[in-house]
Formats: C-alpha cells, sequence, structure tokens
C-alpha cells in the first residue's frame, strides 16, 4: 500500500446484492508545527511530502521568504510533529488558542488575510502557450493523479514548464497541495519566468492568492472560479483559465498568455454542458 493510503474493511452494496469486501480509502493525518519551540499551527493532511509541505505553509504565512532562513527542519511522523529553526525570531502569535487548520475549507477569511499584504505580490513575468499545451497539460495531469484515481478522495496540484509536468502532489487539503507545491518551488532555487500551476479543484480567492504568493503567472484547472478570485487575478497580473475538459476551456483573465484564434460570433458558455 503506497504512502498516504489505507487499507478499509466495508459491505459493498449492489442493487440487491451485499458482499463484504475492501476499499482503499486517502489518509488523513495531523501534523503540528513547531517554530523555535513554539507551536505554530496544526494542520490535517496526507503523510507524504511533508517537508515541502512544511516549508510551503511557512512561506505563505509570511514566516520565511527564503530557504536560508530555515537553519533546521526534522519531521517525527510516529508523533505528528514538524520541528522548525529559524534564523530569525518568528512571531507565533498574541493568542493562546491553537490554530487548527482543516482539510477542506482551510483557514478562516479572518486570520487568512492578515498575511496578505505582505506575502502576495503582482506577477511581472511574460510567456505564452498554446490552448493545445494546456489541454495536453490537463490530459497528463489526471494521468498522474494516482492516489485520486485510487480513492477518489485527494486533491491534485502540480507544476509545469516547457510543456511538460515537473512534479506533481495530492493531498486530501487542496490549500496543502498547493503548499507541497511551494515547498518544492523554495528547496529547488526559485520558479522560473514559464512555470504553470495546473489544479484539480475550483480557483477561489485563497487559491488565486497562494499562486500570486509563489511569483507564477498561470493558473490552469478543471473546475470554475470564483468572482473575488478573478477580480484578485485581474489586479495580480495573473492569467485564470478554467473549465479545461473535452478539448474546451475558458480564459477567464489576461489571455494575452494564451495563443488564442478569436471567432468573430461569441457564444456564451452553457455551464450544464461542464458537469
Amino acid at each position: 500500500m503506497s504512502k498516504g493510503t489505507k487499507t478499509w474493511n466495508m459491505v459493498r452494496v449492489d442493487g440487491s446484492d451485499a458482499y463484504a469486501t475492501t476499499d482503499i480509502v486517502a489518509e488523513e493525518f495531523p501534523l503540528t508545527i513547531m517554530i523555535n519551540g513554539q507551536e505554530f499551527a496544526t494542520m490535517v493532511c496526507t503523510p507524504d511530502h511533508l517537508e515541502e509541505l512544511v516549508i510551503g505553509f511557512l512561506a505563505t504565512e509570511g514566516a520565511i521568504y527564503t530557504i536560508k532562513e530555515i537553519e533546521q527542519l526534522s519531521i517525527d511522523e510516529e508523533r505528528g510533529f514538524a520541528y522548525v529553526e529559524t534564523s530569525r525570531p518568528i512571531p507565533v502569535g498574541e493568542s493562546e488558542q491553537k490554530r487548527w487548520i482543516g482539510s477542506c475549507c482551510g483557514k478562516s477569511r479572518a486570520f487568512y488575510f492578515q498575511n496578505d499584504a505582505k506575502t502576495a505580490r503582482t506577477v511581472m513575468n511574460q510567456f505564452t502557450l498554446s490552448p493545445e499545451s494546456c489541454m495536453q497539460l490537463m490530459e497528463s495531469f489526471h494521468e498522474n493523479a494516482h492516489t485520486f484515481q485510487r480513492t477518489g478522495g485527494v486533491h491534485q496540484a502540480a507544476i509545469a514548464s516547457d510543456g511538460e509536468i515537473e512534479i506533481q502532489f495530492s493531498d486530501i487539503g487542496r490549500h496543502n497541495a498547493l503548499d507541497k507545491l511551494y515547498g518544492h518551488v523554495i528547496k529547488n532555487g526559485g520558479r522560473k519566468k514559464n512555470h504553470v500551476i495546473i489544479f484539480s479543484g475550483r480557483i477561489s480567492s485563497e487559491v488565486l492568492l497562494k499562486v500570486s504568493k509563489m511569483g507564477i503567472g498561470c493558473l490552469l484547472s478543471k473546475s470554475a472560479p470564483t468572482d473575488l478570485a478573478l477580480q484578485l487575478a485581474e489586479d495580480l497580473n495573473i492569467t485564470a483559465v478554467g473549465f479545461i475538459r473535452g478539448g474546451r476551456m475558458n480564459v477567464y483573465t489576461h489571455p494575452e498568455r494564451i495563443e488564442l484564434k478569436e471567432k468573430d460570433d461569441t457564444v456564451t458558455p452553457n455551464r450544464e454542458e461542464f458537469n
């Protein structure tokens, strides 16, 4: 059994028949991050690529900006703790209440936006890619979603350049999957000019902000965006592409990065066609 999944005994019902069998389910793992001996946060995640997750999460929170600020990082998987020592003091917060970050909805909006002003960035890089490349990347993305194919219970995020996926992560939390990507980028010397992020979930404002913090100018998703996410994408110079499926896609913001051949007649898309 691969890491991040478990086998569970169950009863399957098929019409009027029922029989005992097993299923593969996604593993849910609580991880507490300690910074300089103080508890920073506890999150629920998939227990793989935990080092990338911790680094990406700390960068997203504005606790670190470069890998050089981490003097030591160790993971105790048996106890569910990550121990981080940094080169400068990190304020953990005045509240005595511990912060629990769930696998579904992430942090509360009040806590999330406290860090955006200092970590979100306007993306300045310019590059182009073809619609065919977007669709091919999404096809490869689905083919590589092995944990999702086995469990149906995780989100996926990948980073690509030059038409090829460099690395792909899965996690029960959509924010965690993106944080693993961010951690990978920081560990490996930063982003490339033509990096593209591919994501399995909807394009929400929180997801868009994570992409901006990575400094990546294009986000591809098979799902729908929200209006606030698109407003942020416009302001932060990010190309947001949604509903990439069935040979079609919607370019919502900054279409100059997509090599488009416009038609004179425009048709409002029928959302039912994407369901």
